[in-house]
């Protein structure tokens, strides 16, 4: 059994986003690999409650290197550039970690599994006696300035200075560059990563979505549901500029003449961005027709993905959104744009896309393509039904196999 130590610097059971990534990367990982793992330690009472209860739990050994409450409040903070001050330091203390456990247990890997964003990229690198794989990577997707338009001056200085430090950071950050020279493996998230680095530092990458599908019978989707009238569109996700939940309404107030057309949106923002998005809605006359659930567990927002006739994803900047594979886990078809990560994983069997072009033009899009699926509902249970097999090629267990095969092929000198 291969012997692998992995840094994931926010790692936690029961969770989405970067922590259930790595949870759920590594505990895949276990049940055919030894896996030591260092990781920040906000979540440690959570793992150390799950892990007896897996059966690859003797697999996993959890290293813990803790920082301050202030500390953690700045890495949920997103867009808060004073934490990779503290993250940086977090990583080189990570790496004299690792060190240590190199010289006490036998590791065959090192592997930089997260946080995903490019621009820090750890230290394991430093470890020359070591094959080091870094990946999945992300954050290297540029924002589409047509989807500026309407941004505040704030939001659009920062959008654009973020693309232009993107490719300035690829193309001449000493420690970025020494880690991608010394991979022995690169793992891009999505195709935008891996196009970045084909283009600026002419080196190989694999594409494996940082995220995955479950494979549980529970969160089956009951068929019938597409016999009823109506359509029930279910919209997740924070209401920050990203997620562009105003092209959401706008689509639905161009089919405000359905009644039967529902939206429901599990969410929240800051004061100002609720309101702001609930005077849209009764401004364009959809008050009836949209449903404000605000924040909602994972096994709440599951629960309502089961009952939904479709998912309607209209962000247009990230890399795997979590949401569209628990969509797919939960026979959802998905609406969104094809672009990002969750333009790689859904394809016309499990959903449909749209290409960018202008807020304008993009809400007309959806339109058309709502209107379509709620005149032709058979269509919406065909990818529903579809969505069993795409479960399985995106499925976390799928995912670790693929990982444990390239691990192989770095040990054996083939990538």
């Amino acid at each position: 059994m291969l012997s692998i130590l992995i840094n994931a610097y926010a790692c936690s059971p029961n969770m989405g986003s970067e922590p259930g990534m790595a949870w759920n990367w590594c505990v895949n990982l276990a049940k055919y690999c030894e896996l030591h793992i260092i990781t920040e330690g906000e979540f440690r009472d959570k793992i150390e409650a799950v892990l007896p209860t897996l059966p690859q739990g003797k697999n996993m050994h959890f290293h813990y290197n803790p920082v301050s409450d202030e500390i953690r409040k700045m890495c949920w903070n997103q867009g808060d550039w004073r934490f990779y001050k503290y993250y940086k330091e977090w990583q080189w203390k990570t790496y004299e970690i690792a060190k240590e456990i190199i010289v006490k247990q036998h590791i065959d890997i090192v592997h930089q599994l997260n946080m995903i964003g490019f621009r820090e990229p750890g230290y394991l690198w430093k470890i020359e006696e070591k094959p080091f794989v870094w990946g999945p990577i992300g954050g290297l997707k540029q924002f589409p300035k047509a989807y500026l338009q309407k941004a505040r001056m704030k939001m659009l200085l920062f959008n654009k200075l973020k693309n232009y430090i993107n490719i300035f950071q690829i193309k001449h950050d000493k420690r970025v560059n020494c880690a991608l020279k010394k991979a022995d493996l690169l793992i891009s998230s999505i195709p935008d990563s891996y196009q970045a680095i084909k283009r600026y530092k002419h080196l190989e990458s694999v594409i494996i979505p940082e995220t995955g599908c479950y494979i549980d019978n529970e969160l089956k989707a009951d068929l019938n549901k597409f016999e009823k009238k109506g359509l029930k569109i279910l919209w997740v996700g924070k209401f920050d500029f990203r997620k562009q939940l105003e092209i959401a309404l706008k689509t639905i107030a161009q089919l405000k003449h359905i009644n039967d057309i529902e939206l429901e949106i599990c969410g929240a923002g800051n004061q100002l961005q609720i309101k702001y998005y609930k005077q849209l809605s009764s401004k364009l006359g959809i008050e009836k027709q949209v449903t404000w659930y605000g924040s909602k567990t994972n096994q709440e927002i599951l629960s309502m993905m089961c009952k939904a006739d479709l998912f309607f994803f209209t962000s247009v900047s990230e890399d795997t959104s979590t949401v569209v594979l628990e969509a797919i886990s939960c026979q959802l078809p998905v609406l969104c744009f094809d672009a990002c990560g969750f333009g790689y994983v859904i394809n016309e069997k499990v959903g449909i896309k749209i290409p960018f072009s202008t807020p304008t033009q993009s809400i007309n899009d959806f339109a058309e393509k709502i209107n379509y699926l709620y005149r032709n509902k058979n269509i919406l249970k065909k990818l529903s039904n579809n969505c069993k097999q795409r479960q399985e090629e995106l499925s976390w267990d799928n995912k670790a196999q693929q990982m444990v095969r390239l691990y192989n092929k770095v040990l054996n000198g083939n990538n």
